[in-house]
């Protein structure tokens, strides 16, 4: 490994967070650059000529994934892939995935202008679709070819607009997605920097998390029928209100956790659909989703099977009929040991507070774990903040990532046998 760090410029970092924060920017000052939308498009232009002033290599698969590479020395070597997303969800923060892939493009330039020339290539990918608009992690789900034609036949998004629909719309050919798969002999690892999203950081004072373990998790959306009536004149007894099957489980997911999950173990109803939805008619219809998540897969499908047996009682006793669909189901992984203590010396030589720690939510890393080994660093989230515009990263910090990121990627692209 090489022992100069070259410098990092914090400035221009904090020019292209700036500047990528205004595309998609909303009155209510939320981002709004879900995938595939106008402002998902613009970002990526954005991004891509970026890479391009910084005289990197740059592409797109068929998965509207956008590369950077910077060349090593042995051009056969596996290469380092770093990365994320600059997609959104609705009133997002400028942060999340996006400091990853703008702290990824800094630490290129970096090496980039000190003239080091790497051992094998360092690519940058932002990937698409991360959050998940149609249903699941597309830009890293074909990155690993995960993706397959049902994948682009059926996904649609909330709102009922397909995946193929969506990206037709900007002339993109979304068969392409299945030709984007890597060679897992290409790839010799794949390293993350994220925000936290959580409180732990912030709380202790620690400036880096040195991630450990990605959490799993699955989606459903459920939904309870009964029978749409008249809101005063039907008795209480004689109703079959679906919202009360909502309720009920609501009220359950305590007692769920308690018994069949683990201090790990998340549980969230996030969204509830009412049909007719009038202020004066029994629901006849509740449609909810339900997001469970977990570091340990036997715990999750411990609490699946769990959940389907108290949708069933509750059903029965309200005289509902319940059923559910799977919209997602991501496993957990453990980040690399080997990666997750280069990781710590990196913080270590930058005079870093860290900490080792879990991830609670879902990344592309964990994606990608599936043909190469991964590592994440996360830099603290104020209050814990995130998915909305006060979320944020104080820029000391921001800059303490960066050079822990700087530090592990000289640490594994410099490194002959990495």
């Amino acid at each position: 490994m090489v022992e100069t760090i070259p410098d990092i410029s914090i400035d221009r970092l904090g020019t292209d967070l700036r500047e990528l924060s205004e595309i998609g920017r909303a009155e209510d000052g939320g981002v709004y650059r879900m995938a595939f939308t106008e402002a998902d498009m613009e970002g990526k232009a954005w991004l891509e000529q970026r890479m391009k002033d910084a005289g990197l290599e740059t592409s797109r698969d068929g998965a509207a994934n956008v590369i950077a590479r910077l060349a090593g020395k042995n051009p056969d070597a596996p290469a380092l892939v770093i990365g994320s997303h600059i997609d959104t969800v609705p009133c997002a923060g400028i942060l999340d995935g996006t400091l990853g892939v703008l702290t990824g493009l800094e630490c290129l330039r970096a090496l980039k202008e000190s003239g080091q020339v790497p051992e094998r290539d360092i690519e940058l990918i932002a990937f698409s679709d991360e959050e998940g608009r149609f249903g699941g992690m597309l830009g890293s789900q074909s990155f690993t070819g995960q993706v397959t034609p049902d994948t682009i036949h059926l996904a649609t998004d909330p709102g009922g607009v397909k995946l193929a629909d969506a990206m037709g719309e900007f002339g993109l050919d979304p068969w392409l997605a299945l030709q984007a798969r890597r060679d897992p002999k290409s790839v010799a690892a794949y390293l993350e920097l994220h925000i936290e999203q959580g409180p732990v950081l912030a709380g202790h004072e620690e400036q880096i998390g040195v991630v450990e373990a990605i959490t799993g998790l699955f989606k459903w959306t459920v939904s309870f029928s009964g029978e749409p009536n008249h809101a005063g004149t039907t008795p209480m007894p004689m109703r079959r209100d679906a919202f009360m099957g909502v309720a009920d489980f609501a009220h359950e997911l305590p007692r769920l956790l308690d018994e069949y999950g683990s201090d790990r173990s998340r549980a969230t109803i996030g969204r509830v659909d009412l049909t007719p939805g009038s202020a004066n008619t029994v629901p006849g219809e509740a449609k909810f989703t339900l997001d469970v998540r977990d570091t340990d897969e036997t715990v999750m499908h411990e609490l699946a099977e769990a959940a389907r047996r108290i949708l069933n009682a509750i059903a029965r006793r309200r005289g509902l009929r319940s059923s559910y669909e799977v919209e997602s189901w991501i496993k957990p992984v453990d980040c690399d040991p080997a990666l997750t203590d280069m990781v710590e010396a990196a913080a270590k030589d930058a005079g870093t507070r860290f900490r080792r720690m879990e991830s609670g939510a879902a990344h592309d890393a964990q994606i990608v774990a599936s043909i190469c080994p991964v590592g994440m660093i996360f830099v603290p989230s104020i209050d814990g903040k995130s998915h909305s515009p006060a979320e944020w990263t104080p820029w000391d910090d921001i800059e303490a990532g960066a050079r822990v990121m700087l530090g592990t990627i000289q640490r594994i692209a410099f490194s002959e046998n990495t």
